[in-house]
């Protein structure tokens, strides 16, 4: 059960992050989205989507990898 429950944990910010690369993909392409004004807002928002589902899902790795002393020694907690 906390294998599945850890899986939603990392999932839902990775879908996050995908969708804020989409988001920012279509500022390339010239797609507005529904309900966002602009295309500079949108690439914003894509931005900050995609950097706090990365960030979400490297520190939760970081953190097991930690716990589990599978790091380098300057970032074992003493």
């Amino acid at each position: 059960m906390s294998r599945i429950l850890a899986l939603i944990v990392v999932l839902i910010p990775g879908v996050m992050a995908a969708y804020g690369i989409k988001l920012m993909r279509d500022l390339f392409f010239g797609i507005l989205q529904p309900p966002i004004p602009s295309l500079l807002l949108q690439f914003l928002i894509g931005l900050l989507l995609f950097l706090g589902g990365l960030g979400f899902v490297a520190g939760f790795i970081f953190y097991r990898d930690r716990k589990h002393n599978k790091v380098q020694k300057k970032f074992v907690k003493r």
